[in-house]
């Protein structure tokens, strides 16, 4: 996770109420700003959380789940282009659901993520 907050998401930092923050807080705190698809995104970020193990954001909006162009734009708010995070699938009995269009961004402390060959997504150069 990047080491200081960006400019564009720190000046969209919630600065009052229960999910106040301020600059102290680098990548971790509650932004709203616009996304790449003109629609409003909350983010919320916990930040790297050494008691855990994880860095996480959470990113939603008011009327459709986030599609795959504004999490990319998130990821790059938090995260360098070349690290690599990823959206989980967990069995449905560890389901956590507290809000319905919400995906959330993990990128563990300790460790890479594995990734299969590209070629199992498709060949490069295509789009």
């Amino acid at each position: 996770m990047k080491q200081h907050c960006p400019l564009q998401l720190n000046m969209s930092r919630v600065r009052d109420g229960q999910l106040a923050s301020d600059e102290r807080y680098g990548t971790a705190g509650c932004f709203i700003l616009q996304g790449p698809s003109g629609r409003k995104l909350m983010i919320i970020s916990s930040g790297p959380d050494s008691e855990y193990g994880w860095e996480h954001v959470s990113v939603s909006t008011e009327r459709h789940i986030p599609n795959w162009e504004e999490m990319c734009f998130v990821k790059n708010l938090f995260w360098d282009e070349e690290e690599c995070v990823m959206q989980l699938h967990p069995a449905k009995s560890r389901y956590v659901n507290c809000h319905p269009r919400c995906l959330h961004l993990w990128k563990p402390l300790n460790g890479e993520i594995p990734l299969p060959p590209d070629l199992l997504v498709g060949p490069k150069g295509k789009t």
